[in-house]
Parts: structure tokens; sequence; C-alpha cells
């Protein structure tokens, strides 16, 4: 068993899960693992088997979790699968890395459909794989011959698809194809079409026209496809305009990070609705209501830290506040101890005492 992760940084190489600490249950094993510092935040976790080779039964996955020793940063999640996932399936499953306060990435199926003149009847002799490379990194090798489904044959051509469950890839740029043969053989691939499976659009479209003289006494062929075009319907271009429209205006944003803490004495919490106002020396903001607390469903309550994100347009260097309440509920009196404020865009964190 190994594994591969990612992080804001890069991946790491494969780790083997060879070094076992513990079994504290029957079913449940402890693995010490050394991973790269440089890696960044983690987002994505690949796990599998090495080769399937020698892989008769199956091993049922049901949950994982992962702690920093140095940090205590801890991260769990129920898997419920099974490796390899059929018979003939994929040796490798992939799951988002879900930290508090941050959106994970979700796990897409792909469906690579694969056009070419020959493969299909030296299938039982030829080894395929590929690896897609998106914005959030790449799948790995994956097996495309293992089980085909949508097998299309005509005289001059044929299709057929292979299905690739990842954690989302983001835009796709390029695949690369990796073919070995246990005979000498020649195959020709015209193009690959890639697109998420449960969307019509975008299809991402490889070119390739090219025939492969696969040589079994040498290595593997190794084929690098970057993406020729992409297919996208008529909302989908127009999603995009807004994308960009939005992106731009995005760009003319400054987002400020609030933490507001209420005071830990009798009675100092509140229900009533709470709004702000941020003064800087260009400009001032208009009112935003503090409702969605990134800490607290019930925001204000005594002794407690909420965070809040405000995007709004840029005013300079803040230089003060107001903050208030519309009396909303019973003994809606509120004890209002400090408002910290960080400009993501400068770095900048500024202190408002209030202590009333």
């Amino acid at each position: 068993l190994i594994m591969v992760f990612y992080g804001s940084n890069g991946k790491s190489n494969p780790v083997s899960m060879e070094n076992k600490v513990e079994h504290q249950t029957k079913n449940q094993i402890t693995y010490d693992i050394h991973l790269p510092s440089d890696l960044g935040m983690l987002y994505k976790v690949r796990l599998g088997f090495q080769s399937l080779e020698n892989s008769i039964s199956q091993l049922s996955l049901c949950h994982f979790k992962m702690q920093n020793t140095s940090t205590l940063d801890t991260f769990s999640l129920t898997i419920n699968k099974t490796l390899p996932l059929s018979l003939n399936g994929d040796k490798w499953i992939e799951f988002p890395v879900e930290w508090p306060l941050k959106e994970p990435l979700s796990v897409v199926t792909y469906h690579l459909t694969v056009f070419s003149r020959n493969i299909l009847s030296e299938r039982n002799l030829v080894h395929m794989t590929a690896c897609i490379y998106g914005t959030h990194g790449d799948t790995g090798d994956r097996s495309l011959l293992r089980s085909l489904q949508n097998v299309q044959q005509g005289e001059d051509n044929e299709s057929f698809l292979a299905i690739v469950d990842a954690v989302e890839l983001g835009e796709l740029d390029k695949v690369v194809l990796l073919i070995s043969s246990k005979t000498d053989c020649k195959l020709d691939i015209k193009k690959l079409h890639l697109k998420e499976a449960v969307k019509e659009h975008p299809i991402y479209v490889f070119e390739v026209n090219e025939a492969f003289s696969v040589d079994a006494n040498k290595p593997e062929i190794q084929k690098e496809i970057p993406v020729s075009f992409v297919i996208r319907g008529d909302k989908q271009k127009n999603d995009i305009d807004n994308l960009h429209k939005e992106r731009s205006q995005a760009r003319n944003l400054t987002e400020y990070t609030i933490k507001v803490y209420t005071g830990d004495k009798r009675g100092a919490g509140t229900d009533a609705n709470v709004h702000i106002i941020l003064f800087g020396n260009e400009d001032k903001t208009e009112i935003f209501q503090l409702s969605q607390s990134l800490e607290h469903q019930d925001p204000f309550e005594r002794g407690k830290v909420d965070t809040f994100k405000i995007k709004t347009k840029k005013i300079g260097s803040l230089h003060s506040i107001e903050i208030g309440h519309d009396g909303k509920g019973f003994a809606s009196g509120w004890f209002l101890e400090k408002v910290e404020i960080t400009d993501t865009s400068r770095n900048s964190v500024y202190c408002f005492s209030c202590n009333r």
C-alpha cells in the first residue's frame, strides 16, 4: 500500500506504508510516515497498491485519520471503498483533505474516450495508462484497458470509454500516455476526449493522430499530449465571460477578516443584529451585517470570538470603525471587548479596543 500527498507547493513521492507503529485493534493499523516539509497546505491524498500483479484479494477501507505529530493538526474522513475498485478496476482512490474553515475540493468522475483504429483487437496484450494533469495536480497513472465501457467498433474507427475517479483537477491542460505490450505491435491513436461525467461540457480534446510502434523488448512509450481545444456549451461561454468580469472586479476589491471579541462578563452576549462600517484614509465601506460567523452558529455569546470575512472596495489604511446593533431581542445589551481586523491584501492587522 502506498500514498501520494498533494499540497499547495507540490506533491510527495509515493510513500510506502511499511513502517507499522501498532495494531490498536484487529481492523486498525497505525503507520508512521515522513513527508517533505515544503509541500505547503495539503489538499488531497491518493491511496492505492504499488502493483496489482500479485493482488488476489480485495482490501476494504473504512476510515482514514492523519495527524501531524508536531502541530497536532488532525484530518479524518470515512472512505468505505474497496481496492481495487473492481476485479479489473482502478488500483487508486483519491480523497480531498478537509481542513476546518476551508472548502475542500470535490471528488469527480472523469470520462476519457479514446478514438483509435486498432487498440481493441490488441487490448489483451497491451498495457496503457493515462495521467491527466490540471490546475489542481494530476491523477497519477490510471489504467485505460482494465474495464472498458461504451465500446464502439467500425471498419476503420473504434472508440471506448475509460472511467477515472479523482479529486477535481480544475482546468485540464495535458494527458501523458504510457504504452507497453507483451508482443510487438503498432497502435494507431487518433484523439482523446475528456470531460466530467455529470456535465455535457466542457469537452477537452487532445489530438494525437499518431501510430505508435510498440516493441515488447523496449521500455514503455511515453507520449505527452497538450490540450488541443475545448468544446464549450453556449451557457458555459456566457459563464466564462461573466467569470472574467467578476475576476476583473475582484482585483479592485480588498478582503478583510474581522475578529469580534465578546467580553466574559455576566449578560455580555447579545442576540441583536450587529453591523460594522470601516473607515480608511481613502474612503469608507458600506454597512456590513455581521451575521455569518465562521466559528459559531449563534454569534456574540459571552466570552466567545467570532470571525467574519467581507470583501469591499479599497479604502486605504484603516483608522476607525463604527460598530453597533439594532437592540433586537430581550436584554440585548452587549459587552464588546475589542475588534481585530486583518487587511489580507496588505497583510496588516488593526486592533480597536472597546471594553464597554
